[in-house]
């Protein structure tokens, strides 16, 4: 059996090597493709609904999947963070694991001040009254190692660490076992902790606000005590990595397992057909091209579902888009790309960009002969600035040409950046690019909405994304994609009726696009966001679109 460091490590070559390869392809004008970068394929417009939160975790679509993770106890604290490892007040331990990328803040109760990394990191870790807290500085990520340790994680993504004097400072690269802590929590209320360090003694906050790890055990809660603190949780993930990390692989496996085998089904395909829709758009991870073996914490067996869901496309003559949704380093920082503790790391280097390359390539050599492939979606979401243009543009070329080494039919998907110019694209693709498609996402229910009327949404879809649209829709470029939409906003207590238009609004407009567009998700706990559920329950009818 493969082990998991030699996945990774061989999946790092051949993504070199096909970084090179696809470059070259591309630069060089190997066989150029037959598609045309019009909507004369039988599959367009693609009227399509992604499978979200099925290939790719996302805990707010289907809660529940981390049930078996925290303990009822610790809901309060509930968070993406890395599992923290629970002592109580009597040293007894209490059983929890907490999940990487939770933002917890400590505050000292004897000192009314707050742990922070003096300048976000590369120096002391302080105490600050409230009046110099920078809060960025002052929230600590945690990342999970085991069952019973864990590292904090700054502002500048460096590490808590522990001198041999005592000392604390968040100076360190990478973990270790100086960057190892726990925490001891009083039994009687969750949130007041004491922070034991690898040296076995605990942090405490000095009169002068010096942070040091010298304090002895104490069986002492009260709020003059300079070891004790209040733990404040200021944001969760749940994502793929938090639920593969946060039960373990051989927990994971089966919880996994027995998702991916009911949360889609060959049913669903069946509705899917049967209610005027004609593709599915399939998010996966970049760990797929690594089953079964895939590199810690992720858990193998993406790829036999994914092998399912087109044997029921054939069946049921529903077009594929995969969509590579969780690129390595995180394209965006997000749950939804699988990031550890929110951090954006993909494309800081051509390493990332070589093995995400690499992925396409083994998904398009993959798919490539199934007559229901439509499209390859290179990167759902990257996000601005982290993801610079330069280096998605780098991407794009080694991907198309990746992608076109397998097939010259299949579409290839192009997303535009989070906090980006929608078009600033549009002079990449310059027409030399056949079969392309420009993916853009549009919601109504970001800070822009939030005091807009049902009659101003509609208005602003009709009026800006519908110019927005045609700005992108350009006569020898890209194809154009609204490849993610939902019929939610902000509107208080809006009618059935109103949300039928808005829903009916939506697929007009984003009807126009050359390509078509998706709406997200199938299915989700959330009614508005379910597909399934608002057409079951007659608020979206496709038929007479």
């Amino acid at each position: 059996m493969t082990s998991a460091h030699t996945s990774r490590s061989r999946l790092f070559f051949l993504g070199r090597l096909w970084f090179v390869v696809a470059l070259c392809s591309l630069t060089h004008g190997e066989s150029t493709p037959a598609l045309q970068n019009h909507p004369s394929h039988p599959g367009l417009p693609v009227r399509a609904v992604s499978l979200g939160g099925w290939l790719v975790i996302e805990g707010w679509i289907l809660p529940s999947l981390f049930d078996g993770i925290i303990n009822e106890d610790l809901m309060v604290i509930e968070s993406d963070a890395m599992a923290l490892y629970i002592l109580a007040a009597d040293a007894d331990v209490v059983s929890s694991v907490r999940q990487d990328g939770s933002s917890l803040q400590f505050r000292s109760l004897a000192r009314n001040a707050n742990l922070t990394a003096a300048r976000g990191g590369g120096a002391a870790v302080v105490a600050v009254p409230d009046s110099q807290l920078n809060a960025s500085y002052g929230t600590f990520k945690v990342w999970r190692i085991d069952e019973t340790t864990f590292n904090f994680r700054v502002f500048n993504r460096q590490f808590v660490s522990v001198g041999g004097d005592g000392s604390v400072v968040a100076t360190a690269a990478a973990p270790g076992a100086a960057e190892t802590f726990k925490i001891v929590r009083n039994a009687g209320d969750k949130n007041r902790v004491r922070i034991r360090a690898p040296n076995g003694r605990f942090l405490q906050v000095k009169r002068d606000y010096s942070v040091v790890a010298d304090h002895g055990e104490s069986t002492s809660w009260s709020e003059d005590d300079p070891s004790v603190f209040a733990m404040t949780n200021v944001g969760d993930m749940h994502g793929e990595f938090q639920i593969c990390n946060g039960y373990g692989t051989a927990k994971a496996a089966p919880v996994l397992r027995n998702h991916w085998n009911t949360f889609i089904v060959e049913e669903d395909f069946k509705f899917i057909a049967s209610n005027g829709l004609n593709a599915v758009r399939i998010p996966v991870g970049w760990w797929i091209a690594s089953d079964p073996n895939p590199p810690a914490p992720f858990v193998g067996g993406s790829l036999d579902a994914l092998d399912k869901a087109f044997k029921w496309a054939e069946k049921y003559k529903l077009w594929v888009i995969i969509d590579l949704h969780a690129a390595p380093g995180s394209q965006n920082g997000y749950e939804h790309s699988a990031s550890r503790d929110g951090s954006q790391e993909w494309g800081t280097n051509d390493t990332s960009i070589a093995q995400t390359v690499q992925v396409i390539d083994f998904l398009a050599s993959r798919y490539a002969a199934s007559p229901s492939l439509l499209a390859m979606g290179l990167m759902n979401e990257p996000m601005a600035p982290g993801v610079t243009l330069d280096s998605l543009v780098k991407y794009y070329k080694a991907g198309y040409a990746a992608a076109r080494r397998h097939t010259t039919k299949a579409y290839v998907v192009m997303s535009t950046r989070l906090a980006g110019d929608s078009g600033e694209l549009l002079s990449f693709f310059g027409g030399g690019l056949p079969g392309a498609v420009i993916d853009v996402h549009y919601y109504v229910f970001n800070n822009t909405f939030t005091n807009m009327t049902a009659r101003q949404n509609i208005d602003f879809i009709e009026n800006n994304y519908a110019a927005d649209l045609r700005g992108l829709t350009t006569r020898n470029g890209p194809l154009s994609f609204v490849g993610e939409w939902v019929a939610v906003w902000n509107v208080q207590n809006a009618t059935k009726a109103e949300y039928q238009r808005l829903a009916q609004v939506q697929m007009e407009v984003y009807g126009r696009a050359t390509f078509g567009w998706a709406y997200w998700t199938l299915k989700n706990v959330n009614n508005y966001w379910s597909m399934e559920w608002m057409i079951k329950n007659g608020y979206i009818s496709l038929k007479r679109h």
